[in-house]
């Protein structure tokens, strides 16, 4: 089932601290990979799937994310005196973003395969769903290890995970913002919205068949353009 544009919200307000030396005169969404920025890879995700509009946070050295962005009809929300996390994020870019489920995405990962936003558009049922997560084998991730975040059960909906057995979420979905405005704190994490859905039964996992990275470090870095190969 298809709802075609979805409103787009990118993460880039945080201040990568994992990145080291790396991130400490530059955001890290505009680390490259293999000659890309992560933000410009995003974008070009965004652009494919033909997310409207398009919505950038910024906190930790935001001017150099508007800078790279002015002229580029990517809406600035702007976060200058603490970072609401990845909830409060969400809810103050509502007006930019408009009514009706969005997606949001992490540009911190690198992705090899499918665009992960279409293939989310395609899945996504809002009579059955409040969201959708797009998901990988704790196992089979790369940049990442640990603790896995979510089971799955044979419907698909997700229940939180214990131990590395289990899924990770990729950062990247479509989510319903309507239950946010009964949330009283004003910054919070999306995994506050995420258990009231996981407890309605209203949350989903959607598995990515392609290869991801996740780029929070400098050996995050490493392979993912190891994973691309060559830059051309």
């Amino acid at each position: 089932m298809r709802h075609d544009p979805f409103p787009l919200m990118l993460f880039a307000a945080g201040f990568g601290t994992r990145m080291g030396a790396l991130t400490a005169t530059r955001p890290k969404p505009l680390i490259a990979v293999n000659g890309v920025t992560l933000l410009d890879r995003a974008l070009a995700l965004a652009e494919e799937a033909g997310a409207a509009p398009v919505v950038v946070n910024t906190h930790y050295l935001g001017q150099q994310i508007k800078a790279h962005l002015a002229g580029r009809g990517v809406a600035i929300s702007d976060e200058p005196d603490e970072i609401l996390e990845t909830g409060g994020g969400l809810r103050k870019a509502l007006p930019l973003l408009g009514q009706g489920p969005v997606m949001t995405l992490n540009p911190d990962a690198v992705w090899s395969g499918p665009n992960p936003l279409r293939l989310l558009a395609q899945v996504w049922n809002p009579e059955r769903m409040d969201a959708l997560l797009l998901v990988k084998p704790a196992t089979q991730v790369r940049g990442r290890g640990g603790k896995a975040d979510f089971l799955v059960d044979p419907q698909g909906r997700i229940r939180r995970a214990e131990g590395t057995e289990g899924v990770l979420y990729l950062g990247a979905q479509i989510l319903k913002t309507d239950g946010m405005s009964h949330i009283s704190e004003h910054v919070f994490s999306l995994n506050l919205l995420w258990n009231r859905m996981i407890a309605a039964d209203r949350a989903y996992a959607l598995p990515y068949p392609g290869d991801w990275c996740d780029v929070g470090s400098p050996e995050g870095l490493a392979e993912a353009e190891a994973m691309l190969g060559p830059a051309r």
